[in-house]
């Protein structure tokens, strides 16, 4: 039955005709307790009535039955219709405040249920692959159009989580699969008879086959990395002890130090971390590194000297399997893949990474994360 089907439209009917009826009868209590207490002459009260219809004859206003009242000096005025000026003023002002009252609660009250919607939607993205439990909606609370919508949201959440299981499983078992046949087939391809060129370049393309099925299985180990607990990372540490490394390698890698604490996870930032240097150091020819605080966020910059990236590519470049052409083709190594992880990597954490054209030359890489709440 519909009356009896709890509703929006039914919920907000109710709160409009219990705010109109608490209002009057607020206003009408208070004129008559705060007004009439404080000795104004004993009458019944005149509310204001509406102002007489334009283009009524003044005949048919006909005047009440009984003798005109005397005109003579002495004789006390007519008293006006209607509330005196204040009382007027009470009236209004106490409606006017219960129905601005009741408005605040119901849009608070409405706009509960979107709220919880939209925090647990930006949860799902950063939990869909990983190990972390799917965001979970009541479906027993609120009016029928919020059960509907949460019972919804968790179907979908719950395919969502399926398909990119499956999809998962099903790219990781064909790249695994495939490195038998490939194993095989440069086996066959080493020990047969034929020109020494032709079988070098078909050597190499099999050794680019497997590259790319490396890459697509790091692309699913990602999300186990994203799975990682969040936990307060000392970024000053982790840098100090990438570029270290780097240095010991021979690499030109410059780091500022500055202490910053953000809230992060730590394995995956450390690949992110690597991923940028490294293409720093291939395109660039060097990596500068430099850490500030942006309000409650963490920035992490990572500048080199290389040739940059046409404006028109700077979000092309975070596309799965993308390459730019020239100097940083397949020839000079990477399949497409490592910014699109490292993205993907940074957003499941809270954070954010986006490259920048240097005005005096050279790409900066930008990565923004929550600094860690003090305790």
């Amino acid at each position: 039955m519909y009356w009896f089907t709890d509703t929006l439209a039914k919920r907000l009917f109710l709160l409009m005709w219990a705010a109109l009826v608490a209002s009057h009868l607020a206003a009408f209590a208070a004129v008559h307790l705060l007004h009439f207490e404080r000795g104004t002459p004993a009458r019944l009260p005149v509310f204001p009535s509406l102002p007489p219809t334009p283009g009524l004859p003044q005949a048919q206003r006909e005047p009440p039955p009984g003798p005109p009242p005397p005109d003579g000096p002495g004789q006390p005025p007519p008293q006006a219709a209607g509330l005196p000026a204040d009382a007027l003023l009470l009236d209004y002002g106490v409606r006017l405040l219960v129905i601005a009252l009741a408005a605040w609660f119901g849009s608070r009250w409405v706009a509960a249920p979107v709220r919880r919607l939209v925090q647990a939607s930006q949860t799902l993205s950063e939990t869909l692959g990983g190990q972390e439990p799917l965001p979970a909606l009541d479906e027993h609370s609120g009016s029928q159009e919020v059960r509907e919508a949460a019972r919804v949201f968790n179907r979908m959440a719950r395919e969502l989580q399926r398909q990119f299981s499956e999809r998962g499983l099903m790219m990781a078992a064909i790249s695994h699969d495939l490195r038998t046949p490939l194993t095989r087939l440069r086996m066959r391809l080493e020990t047969m008879d034929a020109a020494p060129a032709l079988r070098e370049r078909s050597v190499a393309d099999i050794r680019e086959m497997n590259g790319l099925i490396d890459t697509v299985l790091a692309l699913f180990r990602s999300q186990t990395q994203a799975a990682e607990p969040l936990q307060d990372t000392d970024i000053d540490a982790l840098l100090q002890a990438l570029s270290d490394d780097l240095v010991e390698q021979g690499q030109p890698v410059a780091y500022t130090a500055a202490p910053a604490i953000a809230r992060a996870r730590p394995l995956a930032l450390r690949r992110v971390l690597g991923n940028l240097l490294g293409n720093a150091l291939r395109y660039g020819g060097g990596a500068d590194i430099r850490v500030e605080s942006r309000g409650r966020q963490v920035c992490i910059r990572i500048d080199d000297a290389g040739p940059g990236i046409p404006p028109a590519q700077l979000e092309a470049v975070f596309q799965p399997f993308y390459r730019l052409e020239g100097s940083r083709s397949r020839d000079t190594g990477g399949m497409g893949l490592g910014l699109y992880i490292a993205r993907d990597l940074m957003q499941r954490q809270g954070g954010s990474l986006q490259l920048i054209n240097r005005p005096e030359g050279g790409l900066r890489a930008e990565l923004l994360l929550p600094l860690a709440t003090p305790g």
